[in-house]
């Protein structure tokens, strides 16, 4: 009984890491975009990174038939999402930096990590309207090189009478 634990658990181990040789690389950088620092300095990323990759390796026996990389995308975002405060006020220099985490957010999961707008609306627990306008919002910005404004209200808007 104990050999077949043991060899349950070494095939348990070497498929983890086979997935995580895969992987990681994509997600690591994934999360250097969500926490919106450098490759070069990624501490945070890196530990977003680990604690979701230990969260999949703990659900690993459960994801029979799943796709293992969608759950670690989806526990890293999770986990994102969750402790996002903390990195909307650090400014860091990563390309994305001047997003919100939000829009962080869901500019990664949309156009990185190619998630659909369904999918990643369910995720968040947002309507999809709602992402599209995040994403478009956040490209926006990029486009820009800045913080969009918001809209004025318009003379037509306001009933004011235009000039």
């Amino acid at each position: 009984m104990r050999e077949r634990a043991a060899n349950h658990g070494s095939r348990r181990a070497r498929e983890f890491e086979a997935f995580v040789a895969g992987a990681a690389g994509r997600l690591l950088h994934a999360a250097t975009l969500l926490t919106a620092e450098t490759d070069e300095a990624n501490d945070e990323a890196q530990r977003l990174l680990t604690a979701a990759l230990a969260h999949t390796y703990a659900e690993w026996d459960r994801l029979r038939g799943e796709d293992p990389y969608d759950h670690a995308r989806q526990e890293l975002a999770t986990r994102f999402a969750r402790t996002a405060w903390r990195h909307h006020h650090r400014a860091r220099g990563g390309v994305l930096a001047r997003l919100s985490p939000q829009e962080r957010l869901v500019l990664v999961l949309r156009l990185y990590e190619g998630v659909a707008e369904e999918q990643t609306a369910a995720l968040l627990g947002l309507p999809a309207e709602r992402v599209r306008a995040i994403c478009t919002r956040a490209m926006a910005a990029m486009r820009s090189g800045g913080r969009p404004e918001r809209p004025r209200p318009t003379a037509a808007r306001t009933g004011e009478v235009a000039p």
